[in-house]
């Protein structure tokens, strides 16, 4: 597709032969489907003597864990790791609750954290479409949530996180703000429409995803709450339009990442800057960024903010989330790539199986 050639949404039907837009104007459903099964989640323990709170699990199924920790980090009573590895860190004992992520229920890096947490005796919950690790689950009697099949795990955010995050408030773990997850449910079916229309006069996911074609999008975020979605954009720039992307946080990369913009002029020239904002970003940290992007705008192709819309820290994480979907899908068209293969991955796959 040429640059010059204004995205359509006839373009979008070519490329993406597998349909994955389905799975983004879908989303607002899903996330009411998956307050639907959170509600009527049970548990087969309760959150007494539970000292700490480890999600393991891989790539979309992963990055729920991730948005979790964030989004609570202020409101959870014990601490909350994200393991993304066969083997689980060492405090993992009886008083843990493992909460085992694996949307296919076949992922081989979980499947093997699972087991050390059954050999430890810790409270878990699974999460899960099916797979071995559903089987699993049932055989040891362990809290199983099952969600529907069918889509790429990177599509079923919505499945992977509110049911969590439902449990871990359940369990008395945490506090939540349940009319947040109204405002969510609202704003992601108005930017649903607002970003769903390639045709649009003014759609910002499209616009976003055109500066960033040919570009090697670099993602900065806050630490606070923000570290999370951050690694959602990058990960869905991956997996979708098949691009690198990379990125940190703020204040941390301010006393490191920083002065690397200064000696590969020719290659940052090529690189676009994407500020994710909130306004609750500290404000020391607000005002960081505002220096920064002079910074390295001298250096950079492009710098480029977004912020996010919503009253509650829940509605402003996803509509930054959502948008960043968007994005990547877009940016795939416009390479001419189908959003959903991730043949690559498959790849991998199969050369583990035959060792």
């Amino acid at each position: 597709m040429k640059q010059s050639h204004r995205m359509t949404n006839d373009d979008i039907a070519l490329i993406d032969r597998s349909n994955y837009r389905h799975h983004l104007v879908e989303f607002p459903q899903q996330v009411m489907d998956a307050m639907r099964i959170a509600r009527n989640t049970r548990l087969n323990f309760d959150g007494g003597g539970i000292d700490n709170v480890v999600v393991t699990g891989l790539g979309g199924s992963a990055i729920a864990g991730d948005l979790l920790r964030s989004y609570l980090a202020d409101r959870v009573r014990v601490p909350m790791f994200v393991n993304r590895d066969y083997r689980l860190p060492g405090f993992v004992q009886k008083q843990s609750l493992v909460i085992v992520s694996s949307y296919s229920g076949d992922t081989e890096e979980t499947l093997a954290a699972y087991r050390e947490a059954v050999k430890r005796k810790s409270r878990i919950i699974c999460i899960s479409s099916g797979g071995e690790l559903t089987s699993l689950a049932r055989r040891h009697r362990n809290s199983l949530i099952a969600v529907p099949r069918g889509l790429p795990p990177r599509a079923a955010l919505g499945y992977l996180f509110f049911p969590v995050l439902s449990a871990v408030t359940k369990l008395r773990l945490a506090t939540e703000n349940r009319p947040g997850w109204r405002e969510t449910t609202h704003l992601l079916g108005v930017l649903a429409k607002r970003f769903g229309n390639a045709d649009a006069r003014r759609n910002l996911a499209a616009e976003l995803a055109y500066r960033l074609k040919g570009k090697l999008p670099i993602i900065y975020s806050s630490t606070e709450r923000f570290d999370s979605v951050n690694l959602r954009w990058r990960g869905q720039l991956a997996e979708n339009a098949k691009v690198l992307a990379f990125g940190n946080v703020v204040p941390e990369m301010n006393h490191n990442e920083l002065v690397g913009w200064r000696v590969l002029k020719d290659l940052m020239k090529n690189m676009t800057v994407v500020i994710l904002r909130d306004a609750s970003d500290h404000r020391r940290v607000q005002k960081r960024m505002d220096i920064m992007k002079s910074i390295v705008g001298e250096f950079s192709g492009d710098v480029l903010e977004v912020r996010s819309e919503g009253r509650s820290l829940l509605a402003r994480m996803f509509s930054l989330i959502h948008l960043g979907d968007w994005v990547s899908f877009y940016l795939a068209i416009l390479n001419g790539v189908d959003p959903t293969p991730v043949k690559v991955i498959d790849y991998l796959k199969t050369q583990l199986a035959k060792v």
